[in-house]
């Protein structure tokens, strides 16, 4: 059985396309299922272990933010729950089919890859359901909520707490997975000086007894949060101080040391000196 359950009437299953998690927050009404794996054809797989592990109706879908590997499923559990809300953030939602043609485009760089026809395959339905800042849903005996903590690992970044439990599901804006050897995902639309302020606000929907179940990988605690938001600090710190330096964004990863490997880091220093305010930069962007 993929589902685990990791408290109370809160289940993880891991795939391990993408080394992705989908979760099951339960209630006396039914559940609610976040994040939706990368193709119709994978959530296909979702569905029948949803099935089989048999807690319920499912009441609603989040998507913890607007990535492929993360939404492209919706269309498949729409078929298979009926009209279900489909739950974001507004930014993730405006964005998902962007950046689910992005996605596309990817895979139709590389032909070769095995499930690049599933992917290109997949209809993208965004979400329909939005918020900004914090929304509660009711699943009978238990509220959960959802929360904008700021930008990170995209613009539309939500987390997912359920108080009664002490869980938290962080969607990408924290990462344990080994398939990145733990390396948060500083893609080509982060937020590399905002993550920071944003896991500040994940820790504080935390305590030191709480699960937290990443976007990718194995559950961790709150240490491993802790120490996470540490390290991206020191990249947006660390970008900030080359920036009022003077050092030109293109010798910016070969001007210092970083706390994970440098090919990681191209966008998020890219990102970041985008992001600067001019009067913290001392030289052009080259």
């Amino acid at each position: 059985m993929p589902f685990t359950e990791v408290a109370d009437r809160v289940w993880v299953a891991r795939y391990a396309w993408f080394d992705v998690n989908v979760s099951l927050v339960g209630g006396a009404d039914g559940v609610l299922l976040v994040d939706t794996t990368a193709s119709a054809v994978a959530a296909r797989e979702v569905v029948e272990d949803v099935r089989r592990l048999g807690v319920g109706p499912v009441l609603g879908i989040v998507n913890t933010h607007e990535h492929f590997d993360h939404t492209f499923g919706n269309g498949t559990l729409r078929t298979a729950y009926g009209a279900v809300p489909i739950h974001a953030h507004e930014t993730a939602a405006e964005r998902t089919v962007e950046a689910g043609e992005r996605a596309k485009a990817l895979y139709d760089a590389d032909p070769e890859d095995p499930r690049g026809d599933e992917v290109r395959a997949t209809e993208v339905v965004p979400a329909d359901q939005t918020f900004s800042s914090a929304v509660a849903l009711d699943l009978g005996d238990r509220q959960v909520e959802l929360v904008h903590p700021g930008r990170g690992h995209t613009g539309g970044d939500l987390v997912l707490r359920v108080p009664d439990a002490d869980v938290l599901l962080a969607g990408d804006l924290v990462e344990e997975s080994m398939l990145t050897d733990g390396v948060p995902g500083f893609g080509s639309d982060c937020y590399p000086l905002e993550w920071p302020w944003s896991l500040d606000i994940v820790l504080g929907l935390t305590t030191s007894a709480s699960v937290v179940v990443p976007g990718h990988g194995a559950p961790v605690d709150r240490a491993f949060v802790e120490e996470q938001r540490n390290a991206i600090g020191v990249v947006a710190e660390t970008i900030r101080d080359l920036a009022a330096r003077g050092v030109p964004a293109a010798q910016a990863l070969e001007a210092t040391e970083w706390p994970y490997p440098r090919e990681r880091l191209v966008d998020a220093v890219r990102r970041g000196y985008e992001h600067l305010p001019r009067g913290q930069r001392r030289l052009p962007l080259v």
